[in-house]
């Protein structure tokens, strides 16, 4: 599996319709959700803005009034094919003036993508994992700056008779994350995998 080093973009015109393919690198709806808008308001003329987003738990697809399936889906089997993740494929189409039918249509939004891909730099992927600290009250700020030292994502606290900060980080760097952890902590720590 393999994601983007870089956002990319390519531009194919077919029967007078430009149809505009912009790949990110992006991991969540609300960052896809907030380059749509931003391509919204540089395209103001643009008829269609298809995309695909495809990531860890939040992937979507919107055909934005192209007809069903004539879209999205030709743009999401490029993606799979590529074997890509943690990317936000979206084409922009301006219109020509021509009808391309569903068939033209699907082998547009697939060809545009196509391109874009052809111009991308992939790297591959690393695995994630997710670990449960239970630490007292008096421990959460050192542990929360260790997290932000490793580039660890806190993605959650829970407060209790103890402190559960649930965390996202690279599977090659936990075992040597926790050891860290449970050093600073002088072992007040319990950690469990989610």
């Amino acid at each position: 599996m393999h994601q983007l080093a870089a956002p990319v973009s390519a531009e194919i015109e077919i029967r007078k319709s430009r149809f505009i393919a912009l790949l990110y690198p992006l991991t969540t709806r609300a960052e896809a959700q907030a380059k749509l808008a931003e391509l919204r308001a540089q395209h103001p003329n643009a008829v269609h803005f298809c995309w695909v987003l495809v990531c860890d738990g939040d992937s979507g697809l919107d055909d934005d009034g192209e007809p069903s399936g004539t879209a999205a889906r030709p743009m999401y089997n490029v993606l799979v094919h590529k074997d890509v993740f943690n990317v936000l494929a979206v084409v922009v189409r301006y219109w020509g003036g021509i009808k391309l039918g569903a068939g033209g249509l699907t082998r547009a939004y697939g060809q545009a993508v196509s391109e874009a891909m052809k111009l991308a730099e992939l790297v591959p992927v690393e695995a994630m994992c997710e670990r449960r600290f239970v630490l007292p009250f008096a421990d959460e700020s050192t542990l929360r700056r260790l997290c932000e030292q490793h580039d660890v994502v806190v993605l959650d606290a829970i407060y209790g008779d103890a402190v559960t900060l649930h965390v996202r980080m690279k599977e090659s760097q936990a075992g040597e994350f926790c050891r860290l952890a449970v050093d600073l902590l002088r072992g007040g720590l319990q950690i469990s995998e989610t």
